[in-house]
């Protein structure tokens, strides 16, 4: 097991690399992992030469959603600790949706479920021709609440409406053509391709790429601030699915691997 779940560190161009270091289970999120996004946010947030933020997952995957062995031992708890674990995972995307400084995300193997979410609140996205993307939480009768802003800027309502509700895989060249990732490239080429957006985006004024990202998000469906009452009904509906009958049963599938009631057939 890593030790460090979130690994970063800053060059002297005032570069940062954010790594998800969860290889054993796919970089899968708990509550360490959350923990690391932001702590990496805040000790970065205090360098004041951070120009760029790259954020990349360790191993053959880049993020694969929700460690479900995870949310099923919190899912017993009380409302309020549900609640509580539901807004940090909010905040750990939301600070990476509305971070100051751009952010460039680099994608290979599986994205799912809360990956997608990560991917969405970044600014460019890179893809390697064998990433695999879901947004899974139907599946295990949960919701995917807290992601579904980013998700409808990165690719619009309608397109959502067709992932989100069938939980179906696809690959690079379709999150392309959805607009969910800007770029696929060959495996090998992906820190290349990621180091040459990295340079370009150098290349700019520093204030003047804030303030573009602060005029974007003005319009964005993800740029509502955790003060917001959409924000709170968001945590709300997240954590609470995650202890209906239902999700106990899709968590429940999982974990013995088998189908769900709802997907078995009824022949």
């Amino acid at each position: 097991m890593s030790a460090n779940p979130v690994l970063w560190n800053l060059d002297e161009r005032g570069v940062a690399t954010v790594t998800l270091n969860r290889p054993e289970v796919n970089n899968a999120y708990d509550a360490g992992l959350i923990g690391g996004v932001l702590q990496a946010m805040d000790d970065l947030g205090s360098k004041p030469n951070l120009r760029v933020v790259v954020l990349k997952g360790n191993g053959k995957h880049f993020q694969a959603g929700a460690d479900l062995k995870w949310i099923n031992g919190v899912r017993p708890k009380s409302p309020e600790e549900n609640e509580a674990v539901s807004r940090a995972t909010f905040e750990a995307v939301q600070r990476l949706n509305t971070l100051p400084i751009p952010t460039v995300a680099l994608v290979q193997g599986g994205c799912f479920g809360g990956g997608t979410g990560i991917i969405s609140a970044c600014d460019v996205v890179i893809a390697a021709d064998n990433a695999l993307f879901s947004i899974t939480e139907v599946r295990w009768g949960l919701t995917a609440a807290i992601i579904i802003p980013q998700l409808c800027d990165a690719i619009g309502v309608r397109q959502v409406r067709r992932y989100a509700l069938t939980g179906e895989r696809f690959g690079a060249e379709d999150a392309r053509r959805i607009g969910l990732v800007h770029e696929v490239v060959p495996l090998a080429d992906l820190e290349t391709s990621g180091a040459k957006v990295v340079e370009q985006l150098l290349a700019n004024g520093p204030q003047a790429l804030a303030e573009t990202k602060a005029l974007a998000m003005e319009s964005s469906f993800g740029g509502m601030s955790v003060e917001d009452d959409a924000y709170a009904r968001l945590v709300r509906m997240h954590a609470a699915k995650r202890q209906t009958s239902e999700a106990s049963e899709g968590l429940a599938s999982f974990a013995e691997k088998r189908a769900a009631s709802w997907g078995a057939s009824n022949a």
